[in-house]
C-alpha cells in the first residue's frame, strides 16, 4: 500500500468532500498531487532562501516548510467547498422561486429541473446531474438522494429534501418549497443584520491599526530622526509600507469573509 493511499484512508470524508467540491478525482490522486505541489514549493522556497542567506543551515527548515505546505494544500478542498456553498447561497432564493413558478405553471418536475439547470450557473449543474441520471434509468428519488449527499450547501440540501419528501408523500411541492424559501429568507435577513453589527467594530479597528497608527507613527519617526540626525534607510521604509499593506489586506479579507453569501 502506498503512503498516499494510507493518508487518504486516514481521511474517510475526503472522498465525499472531493465530490462536493466538484473535484471529481480519487482521494489517493488528490493526496499525491498535493504532496507533489508541497514538495515543489518547498524546493522553491529553499532555493530562494539559499540565494539570499547563502548558508547551508536553511535546509533544516525544509521539513517544517513541507509539512506546513502539505497541510495547507490538503485543505484546499475545504476552501473550494466553502466557495461553492457561498455561490449556491447567492442563488438559492432566486432558483427556489423559479422552481415554484415553474411548478405552479403546470410544468412537470422533470422539465422544471431541466429549465432550472439552463438558467442558473451554480445551482444548475446539480439539477442537470439529476436529469442526466434519470435519463440513464435511475429513478427520480434515487437521483435526488445522491444529489442531496453531493450537495455542499445546507440550504440547497434542505430544498431538495423538501422536494423529495413531497414526492414521497404526494403533497404539493410548490407549497412545501414556499415554506423552505421563506425560512431561508429569514435566515439571510438575520445574517445581514449580524454582518451590520460586525462592521462597526471592524471599521474602528481598521481606522486605528491600518490608517491612524501607521500615519502618525511614520510622521513621529521622521520627526525624531530629523532632530536626532538619524538617517532612515529606504529599505526600512519599504518594509513598513509592505507591513501596512499586508495589514490592510488582512482587514479586507476578514470583512469579505464575514460578508453574508447573498446579494445585499
Amino acid at each position: 500500500m502506498s503512503i498516499f493511499k494510507l493518508i487518504a484512508r486516514r481521511m474517510p470524508d475526503l472522498k465525499i468532500k472531493l465530490i462536493q467540491s466538484r473535484m471529481f478525482e480519487e482521494p489517493e490522486h488528490y493526496v499525491k498531487k498535493t504532496f507533489s505541489t508541497a514538495l515543489f514549493l518547498t524546493f522553491g522556497i529553499l532555493i530562494v532562501a539559499f540565494t539570499f542567506v547563502k548558508k547551508p543551515g536553511v535546509i533544516i527548515l525544509a521539513p517544517i516548510i513541507f509539512l506546513f505546505a502539505f497541510s495547507y494544500f490538503l485543505r484546499y478542498v475545504d476552501v473550494k467547498i466553502t466557495k461553492i456553498t457561498r455561490s449556491i447561497d447567492q442563488e438559492i432564493i432566486f432558483a427556489g422561486r423559479f422552481l415554484i413558478i415553474e411548478l405552479q405553471s403546470g410544468v412537470p418536475l422533470y422539465n422544471a429541473f431541466i429549465n432550472l439547470g439552463r438558467n442558473y450557473k451554480v445551482i444548475g449543474p446539480f439539477f442537470d446531474e439529476i436529469v442526466e441520471k434519470v435519463n440513464l434509468g435511475t429513478t427520480m428519488e434515487e437521483a435526488m438522494n445522491e444529489a442531496i449527499i453531493n450537495t455542499p450547501s445546507p440550504d440547497l440540501r434542505k430544498l431538495m429534501w423538501q422536494v423529495l419528501n413531497s414526492m414521497r408523500t404526494g403533497a404539493d411541492v410548490a407549497d412545501s418549497l414556499n415554506a423552505v424559501i421563506d425560512q431561508i429568507v429569514r435566515q439571510q435577513q438575520i445574517a445581514v443584520k449580524e454582518y451590520g453589527r460586525k462592521l462597526n467594530p471592524l471599521a474602528m479597528f481598521y481606522m486605528m491599526i491600518a490608517v491612524i497608527v501607521p500615519s502618525l507613527g511614520t510622521t513621529v519617526l521622521i520627526v525624531l530622526a530629523t532632530f536626532l540626525g538619524f538617517p532612515i534607510p529606504l529599505p526600512f521604509l519599504l518594509i513598513m509600507a509592505g507591513m501596512v499593506g499586508f495589514v490592510q489586506f488582512m482587514f479586507f479579507a476578514i470583512i469579505k469573509s464575514a460578508r453574508p453569501p447573498m446579494e445585499l
